[in-house]
């Protein structure tokens, strides 16, 4: 099926050959490159065929089809040799150029017999000395295939190496990879590296590097000791390949370094990104190169027994890493042996071998923000009971001790249920298991009781756990479990249940109110029929009473929480007194410690901050004494965040520090680590130390989607990717986003569309600031495009769209960057964001001016007309900009664009009226850097353009002695060098 419509002219087959020339390497590619060459051949104007021939050439070896490449060749030498006067220098240049492309794709292929490769190098030489060109890329081509075939390459490597370069020469970036490659297989990494500097540097590039170097160079790096290196390059590296089937090999060995670097969880991620490569790679070599690095990968999930966990293989089936690997080894070896049996020698099996019998490196490298292991992408296996804590304070102290019969297991369950420890919910996890297989067989004991309130304890245990948003879910288990409690004649319990379903149930009914009155309505109620159970259930044991008491206090603090209302804080209190002097009556450690942890929590609520600070300190110092120990992490990161609300960073981390260390001592669920990492990374940077409060907030937001929080997790990653945006950490952003919109939800739809999209733009944005304007400017336009529905969001929608026209501009399309600019103008007016639109016009206008001069100079002047209009609406609301004043940034951009353009008396004017707007500095005023710039600028255009250097230094030495009078040396500089190339070219 066609992709496009058949060209009509010659005219129109060059526009599509420029076209499909800008798209992605790929299929689509390649069959428009086929049809384009088809409606050339109708033309019977061979310079015409020969442009669409090299186009399909081109497709073809990007591609990854080495097959059809030489095919393509055949066909452009013919028509060289019948009519070589069609050929102008530029395209004889690249016939004779891609001779080496076929030479790759023959080395390529084990069906092509060794004599054709070498009978092929005979006729890229022939040719080479008959058209008088230097053999230097014959003798690259021949080590090459030296290289390739496992020869001695010793006399190939000088007879290449030491002829100079000439025209045709692989570029630099390429033969430094080759270079370091022969030191790297003679097992000089030192060598290898130092030759491959400049490509990994960034100093030498072309369309495959430094992306090739990198992969090649990553375990060279481990093995000299730069860890921090290779996994830089790793993320930069990994980016530029991935999905390429050109570039299959190369990310085989990214595979490979996560496997020996302890990373195999990532690796199993990148293998599931790249699962096209198993079907779409063409090329022999370069599915041998992948597969060896799967293989490798897939033998070390395989080897740490995980081998049974899912992994992405060949469409068309389901397979395990087990089942994956031994699919991917059977293949790899057939090809190794079709490349020796080709060859003539076991070069391929052998470095195959090496290649699978490395160990790792490295036990551990954290490559990226989002550091996970193989457990985390397990499935959920059956919870095994965890080891207790020991705690001085505990009664529970041998809680670890495995019951030796199910009736202790039970009764054990139940005390530690009573006592509120946590190593409660692992004896409920256990029996869960027990009680629901198919041979289960309830204890005859009278100290159990029946098989239903055993049901009912499961129950309440399960509602116990449900996540805090699922309050509907909650109360219909608590209700169920009290209506199994009446069953078992346990009134106490089922009025706990009960208890429990109420105070959920005002939970939900809150959930979507925004009257407070109706919110504390819903809390009074459920307070009320908890006072009523409490005092019509006859018989309650001692911790079911507290439980209740501790519900009352809870419901009106809740009320309080909502309403704000100094009415409702006295009630607390007296709850909280009834609950306390219970306790304590009946020693229950659990609630003595519940009530003075609520107490403090409300003086928090009604800002008395320093008498919850002294409440929590006089119970960190009973928690230490008599415990219950499990307490002590929460009321740390209480008083953590009571010591952030008095501004006092240090304390705070320390506390919040403390109290994360304690809480690895106790079950996961026991401890709400995922805000303690939340806190954390807020003090830190208080602290000024964003390094580590990015470690927190990567943290918290992995622990919340494991426990399934996925909305809460995503937001967190966001303000993660954000703040390692802005500390310029872009490829550890980039890395990040790329792992979290691979998330099976993400990808599935099943996420916040806005949410997603917040993702994708911090993305663009990271892309941007590293310099893949391509990869940028699409994701903006694809953002543009779907926010342009937002009817609800209008503001967001103009935002976007007005960095999507910027990034339009900065790739010179200016067309487009016009409408982009137009869709921000019309969201504008329906939510206005004076600020960012004007700076977008302002800078849409610089970059059509110094891109295009004077003939960009009317496109730049209506930006600037549309930012003037942006001007006046602000001033006419009253709005005062965050940063620059739009009026004085709009007249210094009409001073640089008309100076671009050449319109030199216009721009001097412009300048003198955004420094009459600016006014000059004083000393408390932040405005000299902007003030010193637009003097620096109107100087360079009345001395060096408009050839007025008296005037121009009259202005120059007026700032100067103005900066120097406020102290203002930095500023001064750049006046003080014009001023001085001035006076000297007077």
């Amino acid at each position: 099926m066609p992709t496009a419509p058949h060209p009509q002219s010659t005219d129109e087959l060059y526009q599509a050959l420029q076209e499909n020339d800008r798209r992605p390497y790929g299929r689509i590619r390649t069959v428009t490159a086929e049809e384009l060459v088809d409606a050339a051949e109708r033309f019977e104007e061979p310079v015409v065929l020969v442009h669409a021939l090299l186009e399909l050439q081109e497709a073809y070896t990007y591609g990854s089809e080495p097959r059809k490449s030489p095919v393509v060749f055949a066909r452009l030498l013919t028509l060289f040799d019948e009519q070589p006067d069609v050929f102008d220098e530029r395209l004889r240049h690249m016939l004779f150029w891609r001779f080496k492309w076929v030479a790759n794709a023959l080395r390529q292929l084990p069906e092509v017999p060794l004599t054709a490769m070498r009978q092929w190098l005979t006729e890229m030489r022939d040719r080479y000395e008959k058209a008088g060109l230097g053999l230097q890329p014959y003798y690259g081509q021949a080590y090459q295939l030296a290289a390739h075939t496992g020869e001695d390459t010793t006399l190939a490597y000088e007879l290449w190496a030491a002829r100079s370069r000439t025209r045709l020469s692989d570029c630099e970036a390429c033969e430094i990879c080759e270079r370091a490659r022969h030191h790297l297989a003679a097992g000089d990494d030192e060598r290898a590296l130092r030759v491959w500097e400049p490509v990994l540097a960034g100093k030498e590039s072309c369309q495959e590097e430094p992306a090739r170097s990198v992969s090649y160079a990553l375990l060279p790096l481990l093995r000299t000791g730069r860890a921090d290196r290779a996994r830089e390059l790793h993320l930069a590296g990994y980016r530029a390949c991935r999905r390429n089937p050109s570039m299959s090999g190369e990310v085989g060995r990214h595979l490979e370094f996560c496997a020996l670097t302890g990373n195999e969880a990532r690796g199993l991620e990148l293998l599931a990104e790249n699962r096209t490569l198993f079907d779409e790679v063409d090329s022999p070599l370069d599915q041998l190169d992948f597969l060896t690095g799967a293989e490798v990968l897939l033998r070390r999930v395989e080897s740490l027994g995980h081998g049974g966990l899912p992994a992405a293989g060949r469409a068309g089936r389901a397979w395990t890493v087990s089942d994956l690997c031994a699919d991917v080894r059977h293949r790899a070896d057939d090809l190794a042996a079709r490349f020796d049996t080709r060859n003539g020698t076991s070069h391929h099996t052998d470095r195959r071998r090496a290649r699978l019998d490395r160990a790792p490196l490295l036990d551990a490298l954290e490559l990226t923000l989002r550091t996970r292991g193989l457990d985390d992408v397990a499935p959920a296996a059956a919870p095994v009971t965890p080891p207790a804590a020991t705690s001085a304070a505990a009664p529970a102290a041998d809680a670890a001790a495995a019951p030796e019969t199910l009736s202790e297991l039970i009764l054990r369950a139940r005390a530690l249920d009573a006592q509120g420890h946590p190593d409660a919910q692992a004896c409920w996890e256990r029996l869960r298991t027990l009680a629901t297989a198919r041979d289960y067989v309830h204890p005859d004991d009278p100290a159990v009781g029946p098989l239903v309130r055993l049901r009912a304890d499961l129950l309440a245990d399960e509602a116990g756990r449900t996540r805090d948003e699922e309050y509907a879910v909650a109360a219909a288990l608590h209700e169920e479990a009290a209506g199994l409690y009446e069953d078992a004649g346990e009134p106490g319990d089922a009025a706990v249940a009960h208890a429990c379903a109420a105070l959920a149930l005002a939970e939900l009914a809150t959930e979507h109110a925004e009257d407070p009155e109706v919110k504390a309505a819903a809390f009074t109620t459920a307070h009320g029929t908890l006072v009523r159970l409490h005092q019509e259930t006859p018989g309650l044991a001692p911790h079911q009473e507290a439980r209740l008491l501790r519900m009352r206090a809870t419901a009106l603090g809740l009320r309080l929480q909502t309403s704000r209302n100094d009415e409702h804080i006295a009630p607390v209190f007296a709850e909280l007194d009834l609950l306390h002097t219970f306790a304590v009556r009946h020693d229950i450690l659990t609630q003595i410690s519940g009530a003075l942890l609520l107490r403090a929590s409300t003086h928090a609520m009604t800002g008395n901050l320093p008498a919850a600070v002294t409440e929590i300190d006089a119970l960190l110092d009973r928690l230490r004494t008599r415990g219950p120990a499990w307490h002590l992490p929460r009321t740390l990161g209480l008083r953590g965040r009571l010591q952030l609300g008095l501004r006092d960073a240090r304390a705070a981390h320390a506390d919040l520090s403390e109290a994360l260390r304690l809480a690895a001592d106790w079950p996961a669920d026991a401890v709400d680590t995922v805000r303690l990492h939340g806190d954390l990374a807020e003090a830190s940077m208080h602290l000024g130390r964003p390094d580590e409060a990015l470690r927190h907030l990567t943290r918290s937001a992995e622990l919340d989607l494991r426990r399934g929080n996925r909305t809460d997790a995503y937001c967190t990653y966001s303000n993660a990717a954000q703040l390692s945006l802005d500390l310029e950490r872009v490829e550890d952003c980039i890395a990040l986003l790329d792992s979290l919109l691979a998330e099976p939800d993400v990808a599935a739809g099943e996420l916040d569309d806005r949410l997603v999209a917040q993702l994708r733009l911090t993305r663009a944005r990271a892309l941007h600031a590293g310099e893949d304007l391509k990869a940028a400017t699409a994701e903006f336009v694809a953002l543009a495009a779907e926010s342009a529905g937002w009817d609800d969001d209008p503001g967001s929608h103009a935002m976007i769209a007005g960095e999507t026209a910027v990034l339009l501009g900065e790739s010179g399309d200016f067309g487009r960057a016009r409408e982009a600019a137009d869709q921000a103008l019309a969201a504008h007016a329906k939510a206005p964001r004076y600020e960012q639109i004007s700076n977008c016009l302002r800078e849409l206008a610089r970059l059509q001016s110094q891109q295009q001069g004077p003939e960009g100079l009317p496109g730049a002047l209506a930006f600037l007309a549309d930012a003037g209009k942006v001007a006046d609406e602000a001033r006419a609301v009253g709005f005062e900009a965050h940063g620059r004043s739009l009026d004085s940034a709009l007249a210094y951009e009409y001073g640089r664009v008309n100076a671009y353009a050449g319109a030199y008396d216009d721009a001097l004017v412009a300048l003198d009226k955004a420094l009459a707007l600016l006014g000059e500095p004083g000393p408390e005023e932040d405005g000299a850097g902007e003030w010193a710039e637009c003097v620096r600028l109107a100087g360079v255009v009345e001395g060096v353009y408009l050839e007025r250097p008296a005037p121009a230094l009259t202005r120059l030495d007026a700032a100067l002695a103005r900066l120097t009078a406020l102290g203002r040396t930095e500023e001064a500089e750049p006046l003080t060098a014009l001023a001085s190339r001035l006076r000297d070219e007077a």
